[in-house]
């Protein structure tokens, strides 16, 4: 990758200086009690916080959380996250009450040597999504003058052109942080000359969502296997009743072209469990794929499907998983998600969880994320980078 890396600022020198950091740090909250349920967006970008930190940086990270209307919305505070990151980096966090104005001024102007401050949300401020050129560069311009150079560790933002991951970079120093780097040299793994058997699982709940990557990945994978919400598309394409499942109708005649075109390369459930309603408590049972009751919608793979799904991923060398197999945040419909990712741990493959709903899975099931290969932060950007798209923030760091 031929962009400068935290290494490369480190050398330089930052003691003193004030260090703009991009992180990622849209986390999921209880609507309850407004409490962090998976913090491992924050644990991912303290490698790079934490060497910024001995170095002596004044450290200003700023990030989005959630999907507020370009104006303050409690619900969407970074308020919690500066108390858990100031716990998992042994020290308080300075939290400003806004973005650029004048708390995140006099935040980062009090600033000591080797201390921490966080901004709130960026997406407080129209600027930092707008599609006006003039108007995020104006934010961006505010939001660099709190800096002396910038590191973006913002994987699962770098597929946006936002004002903080896109325009930012052109006006300051810039570096690629520890997670972004390990990211970019991950999925690179996957797009260059992946060791084969190369077997990817996709889930998740739309096909449209999807069809961008299956269409990339199909020339270059051996097994393509599909599970998720998206399979009974597939299924109805093939002639089979799907009940009440979710269906892109749309879609119908696209994954009928698509498995025509696999070469057998994708492999569908063959069983699933049906439910009499979307509800933890619904009844159900485990039914053929092609024998779904017309009153009933498939929550999750059977199964045989997962022992069918495991001894594709035994053979493999490389495994690429995004998406999961079924409703796993009910527990009557977690057991396809995590059938197929604790036959993924059992391998020797070089594993990579593509972000997003899988990685929400894999911590949520209690797996060791040391099982696996690599864990991305990126759900969309994974999928992007994937595809052969060009990543805005990548192309940022690039210039």
């Amino acid at each position: 990758m031929t962009i400068r890396n935290l290494d490369d600022l480190l050398a330089e020198g930052v003691s003193g200086r004030r260090v703009l950091v991009r992180a990622d740090l849209n986390v999921p909250l209880d609507k309850q009690t407004g409490d962090i349920t998976d913090d491992g967006r924050i644990r991912a970008v303290l490698p790079t916080l934490s060497a910024l930190v001995q170095a002596g940086a004044k450290v200003v990270v700023c990030s989005h959380l959630g999907r507020p209307k370009g104006a303050p919305d409690p619900q969407f505070s970074l308020r919690p996250v500066a108390g858990r990151l100031g716990e998992l980096l042994g020290a308080p966090v300075h939290f400003a009450e806004d973005t650029v104005g004048d708390s995140a001024q006099s935040t980062v102007a009090d600033l000591a040597d080797g201390q921490v401050a966080l901004l709130e949300n960026l997406r407080f401020n129209k600027g930092e999504t707008s599609k006006d050129e003039a108007e995020r560069g104006a934010f961006a311009d505010q939001l660099a003058a709190l800096g002396d150079a910038y590191v973006d560790d913002a994987f699962g933002a770098v597929h946006r052109k936002h004002a903080s991951v896109h325009d930012v970079p052109a006006r300051l120093p810039h570096v690629a942080g520890r997670l972004v780097l390990r990211e970019v040299e991950v999925l690179s793994k996957l797009t260059g000359a992946p060791e084969r058997p190369y077997v990817v699982v996709l889930g998740g709940s739309k096909v449209s969502d999807k069809l961008a990557v299956i269409e990339a990945l199909l020339p270059t994978v051996d097994r393509l296997l599909i599970g998720g919400g998206m399979c009974f598309t597939f299924l109805k394409a093939q002639g089979h009743e799907v009940g009440t499942s979710l269906l892109e109708e749309e879609m119908v005649e696209t994954c009928r072209n698509l498995l025509e075109r696999s070469a057998g390369k994708i492999m569908l459930p063959v069983d699933v469990v049906a439910a009499d309603a979307f509800a933890p408590d619904a009844a159900h049972d485990t039914v053929p794929a092609d024998g779904i009751p017309s009153h009933r919608l498939g929550l999750d793979i059977g199964p045989e499907t997962v022992a069918g799904f495991a001894a594709a991923l035994s053979q493999a060398k490389t495994i690429f998983w995004n998406g999961p197999m079924g409703v796993f945040e009910m527990a009557a419909f977690a057991n396809g998600t995590r059938g197929v990712a604790e036959a993924i741990t059992k391998t020797d493959a070089f594993s990579v969880v593509g972000g997003g709903d899988s990685a929400a899975a894999v911590r949520a099931l209690g797996l060791d994320e040391s099982s696996f290969g690599h864990i991305s932060t990126g759900g969309g950007a994974s999928l992007e980078y994937l595809e052969g798209k060009t990543l805005p923030g990548i192309a940022a760091l690039e210039n």
